[in-house]
């Protein structure tokens, strides 16, 4: 399949069969970019997630953006975005359309509420696989108790809590660099490789190492 076209239809369907924005995608997001197509590792993933969160606009549209532009730079970044956000603008238009004439119906109440259950469950997965991936020390889990309470009871806005959060990562890092001569953040040699890559590499080491003996 033609790499754009191939781009195009699985944000499509993301798009499509996804509720519940950005975090309810993460789980298809996951499935589709990292392990179907081998777009992106999951750590990749979580990066452009995270970034995602932190630019303006809509994170499941800046992450669609972003593997867009991993491989194919801007046009493929458009025509990602094209394919995840098409779904939604034809499905806003027919619920403008119809649901104010539907909405008061018990079968309507009914689906929306299953639907909201769905959305739940998918949101709390992306959160444990978050934090599994995110929080690996002592330092990422005091800063995440840090996070969560000033956030929780609003006591500082999620921005300055973002900015904040990468400031003391960047702190916390250049301190133990200094200290043991070690980043705490540096990824091992193939770990941010997506799965083919890591798989040539792969091949070519064990070739290497045939050719030695």
């Amino acid at each position: 399949m033609n790499i754009y076209l191939d781009l195009f239809w699985t944000f499509f369907k993301i798009g499509l069969f996804t509720f519940g924005g950005g975090l309810a995608m993460l789980p298809m997001l996951e499935k589709e970019v990292v392990t179907n197509k081998h777009w992106a590792t999951y750590d990749e993933l979580v990066d452009y997630y995270a970034i995602g969160q932190c630019t303006p606009g809509i994170i499941a549209v800046n992450t669609a953006t972003f593997v867009g532009y991993s491989q194919k730079k801007i046009t493929g970044a458009i025509v990602a975005t094209t394919g995840i956000v098409a779904p939604s603008l034809v499905i806003i238009l027919l619920i403008a359309s119809l649901l104010t004439s539907f909405a008061d119906q018990p079968i309507v109440q009914h689906a929306l509420a299953g639907i909201r259950i769905a959305v739940c469950v998918l949101i709390g997965q992306a959160v444990i696989r978050l934090y599994r991936k995110g929080v690996k020390d002592i330092f990422g889990i005091i800063l995440f108790v840090i996070v969560l309470a000033l956030t929780y009871f609003n006591l500082i806005p999620v921005s300055v809590a973002v900015i904040g959060a990468a400031a003391a990562g960047i702190v916390y890092c250049l301190i133990v660099l200094k200290k043991t001569g070690k980043d705490p953040a540096a990824k091992s040699a193939g770990e941010g490789l997506p799965a083919r890559k890591k798989e040539v590499a792969s091949a070519s080491g064990n070739e290497s190492d045939k050719g030695g003996q």
